[in-house]
């Protein structure tokens, strides 16, 4: 049976195949790459259990072994599973400016001068740092380096958060 998002974190996504015994490589989005396993089971979209193995590393991947998955064929076809863990058995947040990436999805965008550029639709790491995506109110996706100069504001309790985009890259003036 399938969480609730709120009660669910993705802690990572299957890459692809290594190897020929069913191994599968695993973009953790974990602080520490390793402890996409550090959880517990994982379980997908649909609902499926698996146990993790880790197994070693590979260019920004864990390499994992999947309770189940035991030829190249079976993990081919896992490629962009997303892998979710229960939000009750991650680290309980301290500090205040701490969140799950998780939990900015959905959270109105605005200009520093309170103009809705849009909604967050997920944060993403391709290597160079982390991205900010979101929808803006036009439809068109948007794309944000996520630091603390270009989101200045996470403010969860009001479900927002504030990025600073250079006015050339809006194409418009607040």
């Amino acid at each position: 049976m399938a969480l609730n998002h709120e009660d669910r974190v993705c802690v990572g996504v299957i890459a692809g195949a290594h190897g020929v015994r069913g191994q599968v490589k695993i973009k953790s989005y974990t602080e520490a790459p390793e402890d996409v396993a550090a959880f517990g089971p994982v379980m997908d979209d649909a609902g499926n259990c698996y146990k993790i193995a880790i197994t070693g590393h590979a260019k920004g991947t864990v390499l994992t072994r999947l309770e189940g998955v035991n030829d190249r064929d079976r993990a081919q076809e896992m490629r962009g599973t997303k892998l979710y863990v229960n939000r009750d058995l991650l680290p309980k947040l301290i500090e205040n400016d701490e969140f799950y990436y998780s939990d900015l999805v959905g959270l109105r965008v605005e200009s520093p001068k309170g103009v809705v550029l849009g909604t967050v639709k997920g944060v993403f790491d391709f290597g160079a740092g982390d991205i900010l995506e979101f929808d803006s109110v036009g439809g068109q996706p948007e794309m944000i380096s996520f630091t603390e100069s270009s989101v200045p504001v996470v403010d969860l309790e009001g479900k927002r958060i504030v990025v600073d985009m250079p006015e050339v890259v809006l194409g418009r003036e607040d």
